[in-house]
């Protein structure tokens, strides 16, 4: 480790100490040992912001339930294309994380993932219509094909009774169930990660701040630090830099001046949930259950009841309520939306803002909404909900992507987004959803992008890390079956 002075010098300095600042660290410590890395938090623990499990509700993010990953074409048919790449994605990281399960880096995988059924739950003929549709263009491939898909109300009951139990209104009812589906805690995760890294030399530092980035004539990044316990600031260096810091990148890839950076604006949407109370009621649920989104309403937004399992503890939720602020991080500044505006982004973010005038009504009549009217929102997945029964919670805060568009002059785009100097000396993470399920793919990409005269190497490491590496399970039912049997034993999900 380097020496600390006024300007101690890395190979790597990560900034944020979420899942993909800790999933990066993971593997660049097994990748390369002898290399210097530090990690900077602003908060005093791992995993508190974006990666906090009651700030990140879509936890287990494989596509088997969310509708937004299987678009309706005009012709009634469904797209699988972008489910099946979720998926393949998650099925890496469910390998990332057996790897480290099989070498004590982890230890028991109770502590952060859980197996709970995934399920898509619609009414009406229309949306039944869809739901069908998409079962049957899922179903036929490999990573679905244990699929199942019903539209009698009692089979339903079977799965989740909350969903019928008091529904008297007569109209049709569809759902689709993933018995293999799975909950995870990120904060647990990323504080087990970033334990690790601890122990095994990286320099994690909490209470501590990037306020700032610049090149230095010798091609090293200077970042200038501030401790919030001594009150001071000094300066790390830097030959590559990852800003893994949520709704906080966008701002310090602005600082780095690196032009692959303009262009890009932030589009904060903040959440409120409702949690259970009752245990009667939470003991009588035990799925992740979908439905489809409001009109205008951003992907982020859908509607889910979901059983948590946070800290070891089992809960029921239901949302999301989405609001408006202008903070970048839940722990960030109102500031955070006007100081982000520069000269290249502004046309794409005004462009961005005439396009979208209903996702704006919706948040506005989103923030409107009555406690009451929460509480009459859920019913239309649970009709015996009682408001007694729920706390309103605040969740954490999703900065959605803006970049410039050829066509349209800017657009908005719920995902996420690997920014990254020419030379690899830099790069950062912008966007949401899937977001944490698909960390270990991200960052596996980012290395290849970053180091590619490194990435030939370190190929057999990565293999060993994930027995799928540059092969896709899909076209590969042999293949799927081997790493999905591997992981569900490691990850004790059988």
């Amino acid at each position: 480790m380097p020496q600390q002075t006024d300007s101690p010098m890395y190979d790597v300095v990560l900034v944020g100490g979420g899942i993909m600042s800790a999933t990066l660290g993971t593997l660049l410590a097994e990748l390369e040992p002898t290399w210097s890395i530090a990690l900077y938090e602003n908060l005093n623990q791992a995993g508190q912001e974006s990666s906090d499990p009651w700030n990140n509700a879509g936890t287990g993010h494989a596509a088997l339930c969310e509708l937004n990953y299987a678009p309706q074409n005009a012709d009634g048919t469904v797209d699988p294309s972008k489910a099946i790449g979720i998926n393949e994605q998650y099925h890496v990281t469910r390998q990332f994380w057996s790897h480290l399960v099989n070498n004590g880096v982890l230890q028991d995988p109770k502590t952060f993932i859980n197996p709970l059924p995934h399920m898509s739950f619609v009414w009406g003929d229309d949306h039944a219509d869809y739901l069908k549709a998409r079962y049957e263009a899922m179903s036929p491939q490999p990573l679905f094909q244990t699929m199942e898909h019903t539209e009698d109300p009692e089979t339903i009951r079977g799965w989740a009774p909350l969903l019928i139990d008091g529904r008297h209104d007569g109209k049709r009812l569809a759902a689709s169930r993933f018995a293999g589906g799975t909950d995870v805690d990120f904060g647990s995760l990323t504080r087990q990660l970033t334990t690790h890294l601890t122990d095994h030399g990286v320099d994690v530092k909490f209470g501590h701040k990037v306020t700032g980035l610049s090149r230095g004539s010798d091609g090293r990044w200077d970042l200038s630090v501030k401790s919030k316990a001594a009150g001071s600031s000094f300066t790390a260096r830097a030959r590559f830099v990852f800003i893994g810091a949520g709704g906080g990148a966008l701002h310090l890839l602005q600082a780095s001046g690196i032009s692959e950076a303009k262009g890009f604006g932030g589009f904060p949407v903040s959440g409120q949930f409702l949690r259970c109370t009752n245990e009667e009621i939470i003991n009588q649920h035990h799925a992740k259950v979908y439905g489809q989104a409001s009109v205008g309403a951003p992907p982020m937004s859908v509607p889910h009841l979901d059983t948590r399992f946070v800290d070891g503890r089992r809960s029921l939720m239901f949302g999301p309520y989405a609001g408006f602020s202008t903070n970048f991080l839940k722990t960030g500044s109102f500031l955070d939306l006007p100081l982000s505006v520069r000269t290249h982004n502004l046309l794409p973010m005004l462009n961005v803002a005439k396009d979208n005038l209903g996702l704006v009504k919706y948040l506005v009549s989103e923030v409107a909404k009555t406690r009451e009217k929460k509480i009459d929102t859920m019913r239309d997945f649970f009709p015996k909900a009682e408001g007694s029964d729920w706390e309103l919670i605040t969740a954490g805060q999703r900065v959605q992507v803006m970049k410039k568009d050829p066509k349209k002059g800017g657009i908005l785009q719920f995902g996420t987004e690997v920014v990254s100097a020419a030379d690899g000396s830099i790069a950062g993470l912008l966007g949401a959803s899937p977001g944490a399920s698909t960390a270990a793919p991200i960052m596996l990409g980012l290395l290849e992008r970053c180091f590619p005269a490194k990435i030939g190497g370190w190929e057999a490491k990565l293999r060993e890390i994930v027995p799928s590496y540059g092969r896709k399970l899909n076209d590969d039912p042999t293949l799927l079956d081997e790493v999905t049997q591997a992981t569900d034993a490691a990850l004790q999900l059988n």
